[in-house]
């Protein structure tokens, strides 16, 4: 096994990482929360996990990811507000839809910069939430999405100088609510209109922009909304126009696009007397999850400085040329802020097959209707495993599938043992083994043999479950970032899948990053049962956390808070995971009636022997202590204090 400190990573770190990720000396994945020499070692993390006896899979959260990218997204906006001579400010407002645990909200409202930080709700639950916060003076509470009358009252009382409200309208249909509230309450939020653009985003939501977006006002919409409002005495409350065409843009182009049609409608409103102050441009602003800076889904073609550099000058450019007051700027950028912070840690619990490959099979009783020499497919089989070579091997490929089939039909009929169709499985095995070695020896893998390489991937069975964790691998095919933590300095020897614990063959991650491709195999280490082997799914932090399901009842795993300190990482335990008791209670059961069900039941069984009342005590004292267990695999965590 080649183990250096200069192994060629193939995971891509510094091409998805966007300098949060390194690898370093010891060959163990790294976190960098500034972007800078100052690192976590997150083989250090599963060692102070361990003594908190915690076993994977958990998810650890870096806060101080989130607090860097709030800040490089402020900084950007001044970037490019002075190189513009942009004169109003900029406001980073953050959709809560995005990752609403308080975790996250609280990193994220602790760096906001007072003046220039909003909450964006979509919900009444997210309201209720945003409310309470301790956000920085000056913010405000931005509510996009379908409301109710409950909802628009609860914001209209709750409107005051020291809380700004914007209560955007999307649909005609909310202004009746919006005046009926004023009407009994005496008051307003301030409003906003949300336009719906001729123009589309890219990528995956695409569809979600455009004239046809389940969102938004069209042209005569707009403007029969602002004589609506002047009808009732409201006009003087419209702020904002705000705008949004799909989550992850994947073109910079289709945001300026985007950004020159809205400035166009706000400065043709302006135009017509309407003191709107604010464009809020939304969402969309994408991250580079495969590193290959391209417009494919899973990748965008710019940074954030080009972002805000577009967004500023095209503003400007407009508004300059219609002759109307530059805006003040907002975005709802909340991908891009939280998407890095994360990730999960996991297991691979074994290999899909543990047979050893010399493994031979004892003779078992012969089969009745067999002739007493063994059907010559068998030794057929075993001399093709034993000469072929490099120079031989297509031929001795092709035979090997034939006799392979006429092995399995001589089972079938009932001709062959099953201790003689076990060897001439492994014998075929070996054959396919070596034809792909020797196919890559010639640099030439025709398709033929691509197919064998792509059904012979290992499957690490891992300690998860993507429905859970990585909800968009499963239902989008979303690329995140897989990466062993640790023996990064050795070569990965096995191409391989992850598979996770669910009983759903869904339950794979069989497409994995790459700068230039989308890579069907993840290079990895051999694992065995003695030394842990770990690996990190990267980028979790952007939706995730909110979309994942309970399939198979496997519930939240552990949390970790972990924050950089000069004296060593600060790792705080979140949650232990949720437990079967949880998980019960989820699907509805009381687990206390359980287990009282299962008292009864093996109090009424009739004793068989002496120990019968024994073993009932047994059962029910194991099967009270089996509900605080994890609904992940559990194992012993000594190996994990000394993992490297």
């Amino acid at each position: 096994m080649a183990r250096n400190g200069k192994v060629q990573s193939p995971y891509g770190v510094e091409e998805w990482g966007n300098g949060y990720f390194a690898i370093n000396p010891e060959g163990h994945l790294a976190v960098c929360p500034f972007r800078d020499h100052r690192s976590i070692d997150l083989v250090h993390v599963v060692h102070a996990a361990a003594r908190e006896k915690l076993s994977a899979p958990y998810l650890v959260r870096f806060p101080q990811v989130l607090q860097t990218q709030l800040k490089d997204l402020y900084d950007c906006f001044d970037r490019a507000r002075t190189e513009f001579e942009y004169g109003p400010g900029y406001r980073s407002i953050y959709p809560l839809k995005v990752n609403p645990l308080r975790p996250v909200v609280a990193a994220l409202t602790a760096a906001g910069r007072p003046g220039a930080f909003g909450l964006e709700v979509g919900s009444k639950a997210e309201l209720a939430i945003a409310l309470a916060q301790p956000l920085p003076p000056g913010s405000w509470i931005c509510i996009n999405g379908f409301k109710d009358l409950a909802l628009i009252e609860m914001a209209t009382l709750a409107a005051s100088k020291e809380r700004k409200v914007i209560f955007v309208v999307e649909r005609l249909r909310e202004i009746p609510l919006v005046v009926q509230a004023f009407r009994r309450h005496g008051r307003a939020p301030q409003l906003g209109l949300r336009c719906r653009l001729h123009q589309r985003g890219s990528g995956r939501w695409e569809a979600s922009g455009g004239e046809t977006s389940k969102f938004g006002l069209g042209s005569s919409e707009l403007l029969f909304a602002t004589d609506s409002l002047r009808e009732e005495g409201l006009l003087g409350h419209l702020e904002v126009l705000h705008f949004h065409i799909g989550s992850q843009i994947t073109s910079v182009r289709r945001i300026k696009d985007a950004v020159k049609e809205a400035a166009r409608i706000y400065a043709k409103l302006r135009a017509r007397g309407i003191a709107l102050t604010t464009l809020n441009v939304g969402g969309g602003l994408g991250i580079d999850y495969d590193g290959s800076r391209t417009p494919s889904d899973s990748s965008v073609n710019y940074t954030i400085e080009e972002f805000a550099n577009n967004v500023v000058y095209t503003v400007k450019d407009v508004c300059d040329e219609e002759e109307v007051p530059l805006p003040e700027l907002v975005s709802e950028s909340g991908r891009a802020l939280t998407a890095y912070h994360s990730l999960l840690i996991t297991n691979c619990e074994s290999r899909e097959s543990d047979v050893p490959v010399d493994y031979a099979p004892e003779e078992g009783p012969p089969v009745a209707e067999a002739e007493e020499d063994p059907p010559p497919q068998l030794q057929e089989m075993e001399e093709i495993a034993r000469e072929i070579t490099v120079k031989n091997f297509r031929e001795y490929y092709h035979d090997a599938v034939m006799t392979r089939a006429d092995v399995l039909n001589l089972f079938g009929l009932g001709y062959l043992s099953l201790e003689q169709k076990a060897r001439a499985e492994q014998d075929f095995y070996s054959v396919c083994r070596k034809a792909l070695r020797h196919a890559r020896q010639t640099g030439f893998v025709s398709d033929e043999f691509r197919a064998l390489e792509k059904s012979f991937r290992a499957k690490y069975v891992t300690n998860f479950s993507v429905f859970h964790s990585v909800p968009d691998a499963w239902a989008i095919e979303q690329l995140f970032p897989v990466v062993p933590i640790h023996r990064l300095n050795e070569t990965p020897s096995v191409q391989g899948v992850i598979v996770d614990l669910t009983c759903d063959s869904d339950g794979v991650i069989d497409k994995f990053v790459d700068v230039r491709d989308v890579k069907e195999v993840l290079e990895l280490h051999a694992s065995t049962p003695a030394r842990p082997y770990l690996l990190a799914i990267c980028l979790l932090g952007a939706y995730q956390d909110v979309m994942g399901d309970h399939h198979n009842l496997f519930g939240r795993p552990a949390e970790l808070a972990v924050r950089y300190e000069p004296r060593g990482a600060q790792i705080e335990v979140l949650s232990r995971g949720e437990s079967l008791e949880e998980m019960g209670r989820l699907a509805g059961y009381d687990p206390a009636r359980l287990r009282g069900a299962l008292n009864e039941a093996t109090a009424a069984e009739p004793p068989t022997d002496g120990a019968g009342e024994a073993r009932s005590s047994g059962l029910r004292d194991a099967y009270r202590r089996f509900w605080r267990c994890s609904s992940y695999l559990e194992g012993d965590i000594e190996p994990y204090r000394n993992l490297d």
